[in-house]
């Protein structure tokens, strides 16, 4: 039999059969989505099959436990916003700080487990802390770059490619090797031929950009009932990130100068289409910085933009030491202290790394800082978990 984490049980089934998946918010009530092996392919379908005969998810719900199963956190019949405030309002300022970094401890008096946030799932899922091919998955499907499943202009392929990579991830997740959510999709224009990622993006065109954009998330993130979240995807990496290290300028350094103009029609287009249309659960903010300003301590493109102007309600991610970047390269920041207060109060919710989780107390204990500004963090990141 296979068990989700509500406790409920069934018996294995063939690839063909409909697919049980679980929503991130717990408890979690179930639908269904058709796999067609045609479509996802054989790999797919002896990674569902492993995951089935290994017997499940790891572990049971945090509210099955009598300590929290009475509290509004608990109860699915609330709205998903009262039950993450009630959440909010039970941690302390060191329970909610230790939840800022991607691998987050448990917080064992209101039986949340530990979670690690940084999965990779590029063009299918990958090896990385949150992923691991060493137990009962071995492998799984690697679809082509996605320049070159981009060059089909297919829709289609799109979306069903997304689809296949969420169900193996759910079924690695059952057996505890694979996180729900993944770093994935790089959106970023390929403007010049020498950046050496081109090959992870759908190439230079905003147009075609969006419209890849557009069906992936939504093939990642849903199956038939879109109440509930299969996977969380993240669009990255925003905004104007298109260099590694050329002329004696690397990616922490790097000071994209870009106009209004430049913006709207062609580094904009695709991240809105991944927030508007595909409905994206997250965005990463990149190493750069835009006109002068970090982009994760960018107040302007991250509040003003992403969330108001766009509608954002998900989280904002850090890429992988990027919030250090602030201070040690970009030198926009003197302290610790203040690097802490610019970027959560630019909309930071996560730092992957351990920024935050190591600075951010002494930021709280010297008022950089406040209560509110945690709070406003870790929220967004609990409604997707």
């Amino acid at each position: 039999t296979i068990c989700y984490r509500d406790g409920r049980c069934r018996v294995p089934f063939c690839c063909a059969s409909p697919l049980l998946h679980c929503s991130l918010s717990l408890p979690w009530n179930p639908s269904c989505l058709k796999l067609r092996m045609a479509e996802i392919g054989i790999a797919a379908c002896l990674c569902l099959m492993l995951a089935m005969a290994a017997g499940g998810a790891l572990g049971s719900s945090p509210c099955d436990d009598p300590s929290v199963a009475n509290l509004p956190f608990c109860n699915p019949d609330l709205d998903l916003v009262d039950r993450v405030k009630d959440l909010v309002s039970r941690m302390s300022v060191t329970d909610m700080i230790s939840q800022l970094g991607n691998t987050a401890p448990a917080i064992e008096h209101l039986n949340i487990p530990a979670y690690q946030w940084w999965s990779e799932a590029l063009h299918g899922v990958a090896s990385s802390p949150g992923v691991s091919f060493g137990g009962k998955v071995p492998s799984a499907t690697s679809f082509p770059q996605v320049i070159g499943i981009a060059a089909t202009f297919n829709s289609t392929l799109f979306y069903e490619m997304g689809q296949a990579i969420s169900t193996e991830a759910r079924a690695m997740n059952n057996v505890g090797q694979a996180g729900l959510t993944f770093f994935t999709p790089n959106i970023n224009i390929y403007r010049d031929p020498r950046w050496g990622r081109g090959q992870e993006t759908p190439g230079e065109d905003p147009y075609l950009t969006s419209a890849y954009v557009e069906q992936y998330v939504a093939g990642l993130q849903f199956g038939p009932d879109q109440r509930y979240l299969k996977t969380v995807a993240c669009c990255k990496h925003f905004s104007a990130y298109d260099l590694e290290n050329w002329n004696g300028t690397d990616r922490f350094h790097f000071n994209a100068i870009v106009s209004d103009q430049d913006f709207a029609e062609t580094y904009f287009p695709a991240f809105e289409s991944c927030v508007r249309v595909g409905k994206v659960s997250s965005i990463m903010c990149s190493y750069n910085a835009v006109n002068g300003v970090p982009s994760c301590a960018n107040n302007v493109i991250q509040n003003q933009i992403v969330r108001n102007e766009w509608d954002f309600s998900g989280f904002i991610v850090s890429d992988c030491g990027a919030i250090n970047t602030i201070m040690a390269d970009h030198h926009y920041t003197n302290t610790t202290e203040e690097t802490v207060q610019v970027a959560l109060r630019a909309g930071t919710n996560l730092n992957c790394g351990g920024f935050y989780q190591k600075y951010a107390m002494e930021a709280y204990n010297k008022s950089y800082i406040t209560e509110a500004d945690l709070a406003n963090a870790v929220g967004p990141l609990f409604g997707q978990r």
